[in-house]
């Protein structure tokens, strides 16, 4: 694939793969090439990147979550969700793995990529925190480095109430076979998260690692959540 800077080691059985910042829908295309085309005996990838501009509609996606474009291309796909945005300085990661090889299902799978992203943040002294029946991960707005837990059911009326989303979640799974994946914001542009309802939902904050106070970059970002994916994606 065009753009492609880098081959990890393939360990944990996983190959990593950096591909830097790379057009959305091209990488899309080779995602869901690579998916149709893999056998049984092909290796799971990893793949590392950030994209352009580019809102992405998933396969619940509502036209009126797009509340203004701005010219920004509005990408439709075959993800699970509704619509994010993507933009520089932010880490997508895409785990493309055959889940009937590694032996666990859909909900643990999802379960996986999200401890990868906890695991991440809390590298970075900060807590994230499950919302239940939305996907992805959020922090504390008025306390993101505070280790007490979410208690109690969330309001209905606010389920956001007080949070944060600093990682957005939307997979695809094609006989067993996984691609689109997880995207943690760094230090990007948020003000186009204010130009849709962030996963359908209106009013929800989006925050990155610079906003919360922590100062770091995209490469060391990446590292530490590829290591986390690749280890948690094990068998």
């Amino acid at each position: 694939m065009a753009g492609a800077a880098g081959r990890g080691d393939g360990r944990h059985g996983v190959i990593i793969k950096t591909l830097g910042r790379v057009d959305y829908a091209a990488t899309y295309d080779a995602m869901r090439a690579f998916t149709e085309a893999r056998t049984p005996d092909t290796p799971d990838e990893l793949w590392l990147c950030e994209h352009p501009p580019v809102f992405t509609q998933g396969l619940a996606g509502k036209p009126e979550h797009v509340l203004a474009a701005h010219g920004i291309p509005v990408v439709a796909t075959n993800r699970g969700g509704q619509v994010t945005y993507h933009g520089p300085g932010q880490v997508v990661a895409y785990p493309l793995v055959d889940l009937k090889r590694l032996g666990y299902f859909v909900k643990e799978y999802v379960f996986r990529i999200e401890n990868a992203v906890l695991k991440t943040l809390a590298h970075f002294e900060v807590t994230g925190h499950r919302v239940g029946g939305a996907p992805g991960i959020y922090v504390k707005l008025d306390d993101p480095f505070g280790h007490s837990a979410l208690t109690g059911p969330r309001p209905a009326d606010e389920p956001f109430r007080g949070l944060g989303k600093i990682a957005a979640l939307g997979i695809k799974v094609s006989n067993h076979r996984t691609y689109h994946g997880v995207a943690l914001n760094v230090a990007m542009d948020l003000q186009p998260f204010a130009w849709i309802n962030p996963c359908g939902y209106a009013g929800l904050e989006t925050v990155d690692l610079a906003k919360i106070g922590v100062s770091t970059d995209w490469a060391t970002v990446a590292q530490e959540l590829a290591q986390r994916l690749a280890s948690q994606l094990a068998p």
